[in-house]
């Protein structure tokens, strides 16, 4: 089968596990209140939650963890050695295992005086093991676009967001991990269902042509998203599916019949510059770090692809965003200066 045909048949990713969301329709209904949970921050970046409710949050420049309690205060659990900050680079995404109870395991994305890296250790009893075990080595470093989000999905994957560094040839490179959403299994190895097991390229690679993708999430019917920051004309929301080329650097933004992956929504680089990602009540709501804001996009029926803004100006630079047991959102600002902060938002 020849590059073109197998793009068009490309895989779709499995919807397993998918399940309803009791809190769908206060959601649409707009943000109730705010409230601040953890400050005196400076770049926090991942965020995942814990089954006891609280979530760990990294710093991104310090290489530490932190543990915030679901109605506030803030807890230093460890921090992550031979990270090494500069720019945009330093401990990024974390997941936590979604056998956690059984293995107690951590995830971290970070870069190296070397690589950008996936590893895994354990947090139990309120610290962040000293074990550090490579998951995925070898993704490009630079002091821009390193990527960063890391997502579990519903069976069970791993996904891994990974930069192209600003070397525009990593991302339609399939030898190169650089501007590539990888899917891997917990200990790395490649999904069995990825488009380029059995062919040429890395069969890591779930799929390519991207820039930035530091958000990715997954909606209740299955499906998922990602988050990418645009160069100097479009930011892009893009459905992930498996096989597919998104374009980069020779689309930015929907090319038509161009024989790219269209974004389903995208704003001017002023507009957004999104980051993190998460799926509530029939939206993605991207956190906006140009744009100072947290934006909506409609996933589905009538108004699919409809952009809101919400917060604009309210926190200043939005890093991450990601979904609660109990239908809230939580975010992260990323505004340097110790002048961050964790908010929870109600509907």
């Amino acid at each position: 089968m020849d590059r073109r045909s197998f793009l068009r048949s490309s895989l779709a990713v499995p919807a397993a596990g998918a399940v309803a969301l009791a809190v769908e329709s206060p959601a649409r209904a707009g943000i109730a209140t705010q409230t601040t949970l953890a400050s005196g921050m400076t770049i926090p970046w991942g965020l995942d939650f814990l089954p006891d409710h609280s979530a760990l949050v990294t710093e991104r420049d310090s290489a530490q963890v932190f543990r915030i309690l679901p109605y506030g205060a803030k807890q230093a659990v460890g921090s992550v050695p031979g990270v090494q900050h500069g720019g945009e680079g330093g401990l990024l995404g974390l997941a936590v295992s979604p056998t956690y109870a059984q293995d107690k395991r951590v995830y971290l994305y970070y870069t190296t005086a070397s690589d950008n890296r996936v590893v895994w250790t354990t947090y139990d009893a309120g610290r962040l093991g000293t074990t550090f075990t490579p998951v995925v080595t070898g993704i490009p470093r630079g002091t821009i676009h390193n990527g960063g989000s890391l997502l579990f999905t519903s069976y069970g994957s791993l996904l891994v967001g990974c930069g192209e560094t600003g070397n525009r040839a990593y991302s339609q490179n399939l030898g190169s991990l650089g501007g590539k959403i990888l899917q891997v299994t917990r200990d790395g190895r490649a999904w069995g269902s990825n488009p380029l097991v059995g062919r040429a390229g890395d069969d890591r690679i779930l799929t390519w042509g991207h820039r930035n993708p530091q958000g990715l999430a997954q909606n209740t019917d299955g499906l998922l998203w990602s988050a990418e920051l645009g160069q100097d004309t479009y930011d892009e929301l893009n459905q992930i599916r498996g096989g597919r080329n998104y374009g980069w650097p020779n689309a930015e933004g929907s090319d038509g019949k161009g024989g790219y992956t269209d974004p389903l929504a995208q704003w001017t680089t002023a507009e957004c510059s999104p980051s993190g990602v998460a799926c509530l009540g029939g939206r993605a709501w991207i956190g906006g770090l140009r744009g100072q804001a947290l934006w909506s996009v409609d996933l589905g029926g009538a108004r699919r692809g409809r952009k809101v803004r919400f917060l604009q100006g309210t926190y200043g630079r939005i890093r991450n965003v990601k979904k609660s047991w109990d239908g809230a959102l939580w975010i992260t600002t990323s505004n340097g200066g110790s002048a961050d902060r964790v908010v929870r938002l109600a509907f």
